[in-house]
């Protein structure tokens, strides 16, 4: 049986080695970890038999110009190779959806697969009048999600994440 709870400390190094196994690269693992110290960051794992099999992270990102509302963006998710293709990363994003909800995140923003995020209520980003000018992305790969009822027709503007995505 899968769990979902909130990283904790002793967590750290099990995420790294995720990150580093699902991406096949250092970089998601390092941003994690200089996310992991920012204010209103929610990061997430889940377990199988005590063991962290999978991880998300949600982090504030800002709207230019500002809407009156906060809005996360997910990222990155990963999930043990073994793992995969299980329902696992289903599992992270549902939670982590609830746990923004839960932190008054009224939206979330992802760079993500265009055939995987929609089923969890994601649409393309563009259609709200939302772009993100700092990241060269095709316009099916950044996506929007409402959490909070008539949020969606103010969702307008330039979506800026953390500084922390730009040092990778």
């Amino acid at each position: 049986m899968v769990r979902v709870r909130f990283e904790q400390p002793e967590d750290a190094a099990a995420v790294h080695d995720i990150n580093d196994q699902a991406f096949g690269s250092p970089i998601e693992g390092q941003i994690v970890e200089r996310l992991r110290a920012a204010p209103d960051c929610l990061s997430l794992v889940a377990t199988r038999n005590d063991l962290v099999i999978g991880h998300i992270l949600f982090s504030p990102v800002s709207l230019e110009p500002p809407v009156g509302f906060r809005v996360a963006g997910l990222g990155p998710m990963s999930v043990v190779p073994d793992h995969q293709r299980a329902g696992v990363g289903s599992q992270l994003i549902r939670a982590g959806l609830g746990a923004c909800r839960e932190h008054g995140y009224s939206a979330v923003v992802v760079v993500g697969h265009p055939e995987y995020y929609p089923r969890f209520g994601f649409e393309p980003a563009h259609t709200r009048g939302l772009t993100l000018p700092d990241f060269d992305v095709p316009h099916d790969v950044f996506m929007v999600i409402e959490l909070e009822p008539g949020v969606r027709e103010r969702l307008r503007g330039a979506v800026r994440y953390r500084s922390e995505f730009a040092e990778a």
